[in-house]
């Protein structure tokens, strides 16, 4: 699976805070993201089904 790269806008305030939840579980910015977003995954699947995803070449 190739890893790929996100650039989001995010203010100042929000990424400081980011920050401080990230250090206080012992991960990077960039794992607290991943872990958020792979919760929002999960829930939304336990409500909706598993997301199929096709072949992309």
């Amino acid at each position: 699976m190739a890893i790929k790269s996100l650039s989001i806008r995010i203010t100042e305030e929000m990424l400081d805070k980011l920050h401080v939840v990230a250090d206080y579980e012992g991960r990077s910015a960039n794992s607290q993201i991943n872990i958020l977003i792979r919760d929002c995954i999960e829930a939304y699947e336990e409500k909706h089904g598993k997301i199929e995803m096709g072949n992309k070449s």
